[in-house]
């Protein structure tokens, strides 16, 4: 189990921190806890999987951890906890990036099913990052004129209407979409669009 990055909860409250622990290592997950957000800035916050914070704490309260965290490791989902009365703050608090907030007293499911949650969408997060990051990389390979022919292919302009637009023949038109989609990798204009959107390329760029 401790071979899996751990669930780190931070929380003042011993009881609710053990309740929390047991909860996740039930489950199977690996975790670690902390009384104080200090504590778990001091500790490897990059070998987290998951933060569970509880928004009131002495010192420092769930939110400052939040952004604190953001500054240092923007990919770590957070879910806040949150007292009856402090829904607004946990509202500020997915307005800041959480991936959840859970207002107490909650069931234990549904504690699990928000871990779950934030994992996934961190999950997600990662991986688009890393289709965005290849899509840009595969872009410097255009030259400018590929460029202006992919822009005005991902503007849903025809072959014919791309030459006219850019005053050159259609053939030459079909030699430089040959050219992007080997470039790009890409095995369709379908694909040719998704890897432009992909690097934030759009029409008319």
């Amino acid at each position: 189990m401790d071979k899996h990055p751990p669930i780190c909860i931070v929380d003042d409250d011993d009881d609710a921190r053990q309740s929390l622990r047991l909860l996740l290592e039930a489950a199977d997950f690996a975790v670690k806890d902390y009384p104080t957000a200090d504590a778990f800035l001091s500790d490897d916050v990059f070998g987290a999987a998951c933060l569970v914070a509880d928004l009131r704490m002495p010192g420092m309260d769930g939110l400052a951890l939040q952004r604190e965290v953001t500054r240092r490791r923007q990919d770590l989902p957070v879910v806040i906890i949150t007292g009856f009365g402090e829904v607004d703050l946990a509202v500020q608090a997915m307005k800041a990036g959480a991936a959840d907030f859970l207002e107490k007293p909650f069931d234990g499911d549904v504690f699990l099913a928000s871990v779950r949650r934030a994992l996934s969408l961190a999950e997600r997060s990662r991986t688009q990052a890393a289709q965005v990051k290849a899509a840009r990389r595969l872009m410097t390979a255009l030259t400018p004129r590929e460029k202006s022919v992919l822009d005005e292919l991902v503007g849903g302009l025809s072959n014919k209407a791309v030459a006219q637009k850019l005053g050159i023949s259609p053939r030459t038109v079909e030699v430089y979409r040959a050219q992007i989609m080997t470039k790009l990798r890409a095995d369709s204009l379908s694909d040719l669009v998704r890897t432009a959107l992909a690097a934030g390329q759009e029409a008319g760029c």
